[in-house]
C-alpha cells in the first residue's frame, strides 16, 4: 500500500510537535512567573497576565465627581479627614494575605502560577473573540459605522501598499544593472594588486567586501525610497491632505522593518550575483535559504506590526491577540520545520569550514557550531515567539536591538581574536647585540607574550560573552559595572593582571642578568664553575620566591584571606620537618657541601660510589652524568665522601710493569724520553704543570718489575694526558725492544739422584694425527680388541675403537728399545732431553 510522505512525514512530526507545545508552555510560565517580566527585564514589556487584573477593577471604584460630591459635604468630609488622621497614626500594616517574613515563591510555584495566569489569558481572549465572531456572523456585533470604518481603511491601506510595492520593484529593476556591474566589478582581480599572493588575496578580499557594503547600502536605500513613496501616497491621497491613519503609518512601518531585514538576508545570500554574497556556497543553497528566510521575516514582520495591531483596533483586542499567536506560532512551526530538516546538511558544511580554518580557535568554534547550531536557531525562534506574546509593540524591536549587539560582538571579538592570533604566530625578534648579550631573553620572550596573548583572549571572550547575555537581557552589563560588586570584580582582574606582569618583568630582568654573567661571549672573562654553581641555584631560588610571592599576592587580591595559609604553611613546616627527617638532612648536607665548595657544575667527581661529570646541582641533590650517559639523581643525605677530581691540580699516576730480563735503569731512561716527546705536543704541553716524576720501581712479582711515573696536569686533564703519554710509551718499548711482561708459566719435571730427568716423550704433530685415526669417542668405555676383530670392526659407523693389543705390544717394545740405545750413549743426552 502506497503512503503519502507527507502524511508519514505528519504523522512523525505529530509526537514531536507535542513535546515542542509542552517546552513552550513551560517556557511561557517561566517568563510569565516574574510579574512585570523580572526575569527578561525587557523595558516596556509589560505582563499579559496583569491584563485582566486591571479589567477586573471594582465597578464602583471612586470617580472624581463621586470625590467633588463628598469633599462638598462638611460631615463627610469630617469623617474622611479622621479616617485619614487615624490611618496615618496607626502602625503600617502588612497586606492581607501576605507575610513580610515569608520566604520568596519557589521556581516551581512560580512556573506554576505564570502558566496559570498565561492559560487563563488564553482562555479570556479564546472566549471574547467566540463570542465576537458569532455576533459578527450573525449581524449582531458589526454596526454599519464599524463596517463602514474597516472598508475604508482596508481600502486606504491597500492604495498605500500598491504605491509603495510598484516602487519597491521599480526601484530594483532599476538597480539591477548597478548589482550586475558592481558583482562583475567583484569578481574581476585587480590590475593593481601585482606582487605575492598573500597580498593579491587581501586585495581581493577588500574589494569583494567593499563591493557587498556597496550593494547592501543600495538595497537598503531602495526600502527607503519606497517607504517614502509609500508615506507620501498616505498623506496626500485622500484629503484632508496630509492626514496619514494609524493603519497606514503601520504599514510603511513594517514594510521598511521587513525590507531591511530581507536586504540584510540578500546580503548574506546574493541568489543572482555570486561575488555579492557573504559566504561563499551553491546557487541553490542561496536560493534556498534566501526564499525561506524571506518568508519567516515577511510573516513575522508583517504580523506583529501590522496585522495584529490593525485587528487589535478594527475587530477587538482579543480577537487581534489571537490572531497575532496564530501568525506567530505558523512561523515558529515553518521555522523549526526548515531548521530541523537541514541540521545535518549545515553541521557538515560547517565541519567542512573548521577543518580549512586557519585559526585553531576559530575551527573549534565552528565545530561547536555545528553540533549546536540548530538548538540555537531553534531558540532564537522560540524566544521571538514568547516575547511576541508577552508585548506585541517591543518585540521586534528588542528583537532587532539583541540580535544587533549580538552579532556586533562577535564580529568585534572574531576580529580581536584573529589579530591576537596573527601575533601569536609571529616570532618576535630581538637586535642581534642583544640576543649576544642575553642569549635565552628572546626565548623568554616568545614564552611569555603567547601566554599573555592567550590571557587576553579569554578575557575577550569573556566580554563578548557578557554583551551577548546583556543584548538578551539575562545580564544587566551596565548595571553590574556600575554596582559594587561588578567594580570589585574588574579591580581584581586589573590588579591580578598588573602582579602578573610585575613578577614576569622582575624574574626577566633577574634571569636575563644571571644569564649574562654565564655567558661565554668573547672579550670577557669566563665564569668560573664556582660561580656557575651558585649562580644557577640564585636562579633556582629566585624562581622559588617570586613564585611564592605572586601566587600569595593573587590569592589576597582575589580575595582570600593569606594569614591562616602562612600560619598553617608554618605548622604544616614543622609537621613536614618531623615527618620528613631526610628531606631535612638533604637540604642541610646540600649547604654545607656548598658552602665549602666541595663540587660545582661540571666537575668530576665520585659521590656514593657513582662516578661521572656533575650536570645539576640543587639545594636537595646532585645530578651525575656517568661514561655511559646515565643520568644520576644522588640526594646529599646519601652522600658520605665526595672526592672530587678538579680541584687545584691533578696527576697522571701511571704504573708499567716489564719483565724480569729487562733492564730497569734503561726503562726509566725511555720513560723520560716519552714524556719529552709528550712536552712537543701543542696541545697536551700547556696541560702539563711539572716535569715528570718517576720515583722507582714500587713492586716486584710473578709478572715482574712495576715502575711509578707521576705527571702533575691542570684539572681535569689528567686523563687526557694519560692517554697521550700510554701511547708514547708504548712507542718508545716497542722501539727499545723492552718486553712488556705477559702470562707464562715455567715446567720443571725434576731429577732423579743420579742428575737424570725422566724421559718425556715428544711426538711430532704428523705422527700424532696419524696414529688418531682409531681414538676413542668421549664417554665410549675403553676396551681392546685382537687384531683380527678390529680390522673386522673398522667400516662399523660410529664405533671409534682403540688400538688393538698387538699394535700396544709393538709401541712398547719400540720404546724400550729406545731407551737402551739413549743409556748406551751416557747420562749427557738424556740431560740434552730435558724440556725448556
Amino acid at each position: 500500500m502506497n503512503v503519502n510522505p507527507a502524511l508519514s512525514r505528519a504523522r512523525w512530526a505529530i509526537p514531536w510537535v507535542v513535546q515542542l507545545c509542552r517546552v513552550m508552555a513551560v517556557l511561557f510560565a517561566l517568563f510569565l512567573s516574574q510579574g512585570v517580566q523580572a526575569a527578561v527585564a525587557i523595558p516596556g514589556l509589560s505582563s499579559a497576565a496583569e491584563k485582566p487584573a486591571a479589567e477586573a477593577a471594582p465597578a464602583d471604584a471612586l470617580t472624581p465627581a463621586k470625590l467633588a460630591d463628598l469633599l462638598d459635604d462638611p460631615t463627610t468630609r469630617d469623617k474622611l479627614i479622621e479616617q485619614l488622621r487615624a490611618q496615618a497614626a496607626a502602625p503600617s500594616q502588612p497586606a492581607s494575605g501576605t507575610d513580610p517574613t515569608a520566604a520568596p515563591p519557589s521556581l516551581p510555584t512560580r512556573i506554576a502560577t505564570g502558566a496559570q495566569d498565561f492559560l487563563a489569558t488564553m482562555g479570556t481572549n479564546a472566549q471574547t473573540a467566540v463570542d465576537e465572531l458569532t455576533a459578527v456572523v450573525q449581524n449582531r456585533g458589526m454596526v454599519p459605522e464599524r463596517r463602514e470604518r474597516l472598508i475604508t481603511t482596508l481600502v486606504s491601506l491597500a492604495i498605500v501598499a500598491a504605491a509603495t510595492l510598484i516602487v519597491f520593484g521599480v526601484l530594483r529593476a532599476i538597480a539591477a544593472f548597478a548589482y550586475t556591474r558592481i558583482d562583475k566589478w567583484a569578481a574581476t582581480p585587480s590590475l593593481s594588486a601585482v606582487g605575492p599572493v598573500r597580498s593579491a588575496a587581501r586585495a581581493m578580499f577588500v574589494r569583494r567586501a567593499g563591493a557587498i557594503v556597496g550593494a547592501l547600502l543600495i538595497d537598503m536605500a531602495i526600502v527607503l525610497l519606497a517607504g517614502m513613496a509609500g508615506y507620501a501616497t498616505a498623506m496626500y491621497a485622500e484629503r484632508p491632505y496630509g492626514a496619514v491613519t494609524t493603519a497606514q503609518s503601520l504599514f510603511v512601518n513594517a514594510f521598511v522593518a521587513v525590507g531591511i531585514t530581507r536586504a540584510l538576508i540578500r546580503a548574506v545570500f546574493a541568489t543572482r550575483y555570486p561575488a555579492l554574497r557573504l559566504f561563499t556556497m551553491a546557487d541553490e543553497t542561496a536560493q534556498y535559504w534566501n526564499v525561506r528566510l524571506g518568508h519567516i521575516a515577511a510573516v513575522v514582520g508583517y504580523g506583529l506590526l501590522l496585522v495584529e495591531p490593525v485587528a487589535q483596533s478594527l475587530l477587538s483586542p482579543a480577537l487581534g491577540e489571537l490572531l497575532g499567536l496564530a501568525i506567530m506560532i505558523t512561523a515558529y512551526i515553518y521555522a523549526v520545520r526548515i531548521i530541523w530538516r537541514n541540521r545535518n546538511l549545515l553541521r557538515e558544511h560547517l565541519k567542512q569550514r573548521a577543518e580549512r580554518a586557519s585559526i585553531h580557535s576559530f575551527g573549534t568554534a565552528l565545530r561547536l557550531l555545528a553540533r549546536s547550531w540548530h538548538f540555537l536557531a531553534i531558540g532564537y525562534f522560540t524566544v521571538l515567539l514568547i516575547v511576541s506574546q508577552v508585548d506585541t509593540q517591543e518585540a521586534l524591536p528588542f528583537m532587532v536591538q539583541a540580535t544587533v549587539q549580538s552579532v556586533v560582538a562577535l564580529a568585534v571579538g572574531s576580529l580581536v581574536i584573529m589579530l591576537l592570533a596573527t601575533m601569536l604566530a609571529q616570532r618576535i625578534r630581538l637586535p642581534e647585540d642583544v640576543r649576544r648579550k642575553l642569549p635565552m631573553l628572546e626565548a623568554r620572550v616568545n614564552a611569555y607574550v603567547p601566554a599573555g596573548l592567550r590571557g587576553v583572549g579569554v578575557l575577550v571572550r569573556i566580554v563578548v560573552a557578557l554583551f551577548v547575555l546583556d543584548a538578551w537581557r539575562v545580564f544587566d552589563l551596565s548595571r553590574w559595572i556600575s554596582s559594587a560588586a561588578g567594580a570589585k570584580a574588574i579591580g581584581v582582574v586589573v590588579h591580578v593582571a598588573i602582579v602578573l606582569l610585575v613578577a614576569a618583568v622582575v624574574w626577566t630582568l633577574i634571569a636575563s642578568i644571571i644569564e649574562h654573567r654565564l655567558s661565554t661571549q668573547e672579550g670577557r672573562s669566563l665564569p668560573t664553575a664556582r660561580e656557575r654553581t651558585l649562580l644557577a641555584l640564585f636562579r633556582n631560588a629566585t624562581l622559588i620566591v617570586i613564585v611564592t610571592m605572586t601566587v600569595m599576592v593573587v590569592l589576597s587580591q582575589i580575595g582570600v584571606d593569606i594569614g591562616p595559609l602562612i600560619a598553617g604553611a608554618g605548622v604544616v613546616g614543622l609537621a613536614i620537618g618531623f615527618g620528613s627527617q631526610k628531606l631535612v638532612q638533604d637540604i642541610i648536607t646540600g649547604i654545607f657541601i656548598q658552602l665549602e665548595n666541595g663540587m660545582n657544575q661540571n666537575d668530576v667527581v665520585q659521590v656514593a660510589g657513582i662516578f661521572g661529570t656533575v650536570e645539576k646541582i640543587t639545594i636537595r641533590s646532585v645530578g651525575i652524568r656517568t661514561l655511559d650517559g646515565g643520568y644520576h639523581l644522588i640526594p646529599f643525605s646519601s652522600v658520605d665522601v665526595v672526592s672530587n677530581h678538579m680541584r687545584d691540580f691533578s696527576y697522571h699516576l701511571g704504573e708499567y710493569t716489564i719483565s724480569h730480563r729487562e733492564s730497569v735503569d734503561d726503562a726509566i731512561q725511555h720513560l723520560r724520553q716519552a714524556f719529552d716527546e709528550l712536552m712537543q705536543d701543542e696541545l697536551l704541553a700547556p696541560e702539563v704543570l711539572e716535569d715528570v716524576s718517576i720515583p722507582g720501581v714500587t713492586a716486584l712479582n710473578e709478572k715482574g718489575a712495576t715502575i711509578r711515573v707521576l705527571i702533575k696536569t691542570t684539572p681535569g686533564m689528567q686523563w687526557a694526558v694519560q692517554r697521550g703519554y700510554n701511547r708514547l710509551v708504548k712507542k718508545h718499548f716497542n722501539a727499545a725492544g723492552i718486553e712488556l711482561p705477559y702470562p707464562h708459566t715455567v715446567l720443571y719435571f725434576g731429577q732423579d739422584k743420579n742428575g737424570y730427568a725422566p724421559p718425556a716423550n715428544v711426538f711430532m704433530q704428523t705422527e700424532r694425527a696419524a696414529n688418531t685415526h682409531n681414538a676413542r669417542a668421549a664417554g665410549h668405555t675403553r676396551r681392546q680388541l685382537s687384531k683380527e676383530q678390529g680390522e673386522a670392526s673398522e667400516d662399523v659407523l660410529g664405533n671409534e675403537l682403540e688400538r688393538t693389543a698387538e699394535a700396544d705390544d709393538e709401541a712398547a717394545a719400540d720404546s724400550a728399545a729406545t731407551q737402551a740405545a739413549d743409556a748406551s750413549q751416557g747420562p749427557e743426552v738424556s740431560q740434552n732431553k730435558k724440556p725448556a
